[in-house]
């Protein structure tokens, strides 16, 4: 059994959770999902989701098989699939009597101090009302591209930077898989769950192989990245399979769940 203590806690979510391989919905998903989180509010948690998926709805809702390449079609997708996505959250969430609220954020907000504690402001006050925040790139607006200071490059970094804002004292990263092996799964029969990481070296990021799904942009690289960001702030991040998210119950039992990124006390 693993101990943890988390009153403020995190939960990342990927586009390959949230959605099928045809990039309809998962429905299924995201009502336990939306069940689980609203569970944890009423046992007296603080809890925030920072959400993908909104080109991947994007482009299920008008029904295009490849994320396309230009900027300005990922930011129309953006705009479609972000709309999309909050209308079910705010549909699935009111099920089970839970209030939301949605933080669209880019980088250049988190850089400046006046803006940056805005934005904290309103993540403490949303909380203090027990209402979740949903948060995400602005991905309308926030284009590598353009302008590098606008972008977080995913929702991985994403999660780990408001994990850090906020003081929270875990991050959950629900993904595709059941946690960090020794090698990649999808390649090797043989690869080992490795269920505690301690450090994160260049070792580590040279069994963290492979990349998304072809609607998400993350990958285990991005997943170690947030994890070293958490260590370092010393924080605790789990990594676990998002496919049943009521997992999340597991894993705040202290359940040996996935893969948890903790510096050694």
């Amino acid at each position: 059994m693993r101990h943890i203590e988390a009153q403020r806690i995190v939960v990342k979510i990927g586009t390959s959770t949230l959605t099928h391989s045809n990039g309809k919905l998962n429905l299924q998903a995201i009502d336990q999902l939306c069940y689980s989180l609203s569970g944890l509010v009423n046992d007296g948690k603080e809890i925030v989701l920072v959400s993908s998926g909104a080109i991947g709805v994007g482009l299920g809702q008008l029904g295009i098989k490849e994320r396309p390449s230009s900027i300005p079609e990922q930011q129309a997708l953006a705009a479609i699939g972000q709309t999309q996505l909050m209308t079910v959250y705010q549909q699935r969430f009111s099920v089970y009597g839970q209030k939301i609220g949605q933080i669209l954020l880019t980088h250049d907000v988190m850089d400046y101090p006046k803006s940056r504690e805005n934005v904290l402001n309103t993540f403490e006050n949303l909380l203090k009302l027990n209402v979740i925040p949903i948060v995400n790139e602005n991905d309308t607006v926030a284009v590598d591209e353009l302008d590098h200071h606008t972008k977080f490059g995913d929702n991985d970094q994403l999660s780990a930077i408001v994990t850090t804002l906020i003081d929270a004292d875990l991050l959950v990263m629900l993904s595709d898989i059941d946690g960090f092996y020794d090698k990649n799964p999808r390649k090797f029969e043989d690869a080992k769950l490795i269920q505690t990481v301690n450090t994160i070296t260049d070792e580590t990021f040279m069994k963290a192989s492979g990349t998304g799904t072809k609607f998400g942009t993350g990958g285990m690289t991005t997943k170690l990245r947030a994890a070293q960001k958490m260590l370092t702030e010393n924080k605790a991040m789990i990594l676990a399979n998002g496919e049943n998210p009521s997992v999340i119950f597991e894993i705040l039992n202290g359940k040996q769940v996935g893969t948890l990124f903790v510096n050694k006390h």
